[in-house]
């Protein structure tokens, strides 16, 4: 059974930072495309940021710069680093898992981001 459980969301003020967590079981992680979406109160759900198994990184244009996504094989968990925060990167962030590029196989439950004065 996979799991991918998500941790470190939280509130911040703009120009903030956090680093969110998603640790996978259930799942040979290496061979697996990891990604983080999001979704912000009556809008779709959109990809933040994906790492392949080659560790080849794809980013929103709105966060380029920002945010930095990477992935420990032994810890068989991706992270994703959020710094300079805005009001517009409030959202739930979900990882997922899969084994072809932009065909997410698994998701997690979500954490919440609310960046806020």
């Amino acid at each position: 059974q996979v799991q991918l459980v998500e941790s470190g969301g939280g509130a911040v003020q703009p120009g903030g930072s956090l680093r969110l967590s998603c640790a996978a079981s259930g799942l040979t992680f290496s061979i697996y495309v990891m990604g983080w979406y999001r979704q912000a109160p009556g809008k779709q759900r959109e990809l933040v940021a994906r790492i392949t198994s080659g560790e080849t990184t794809n980013y929103a244009e709105s966060v380029k710069g920002r945010f930095t996504i990477s992935r420990d094989n032994a810890k068989n968990t991706v992270y994703l680093q959020m710094n300079s925060l805005k009001p517009e990167d409030t959202a739930v962030y979900y990882c997922n898992a899969g084994i072809v590029v932009g065909s997410p196989a698994y998701w997690g439950q979500g954490t919440q981001v609310t960046v806020s004065s």
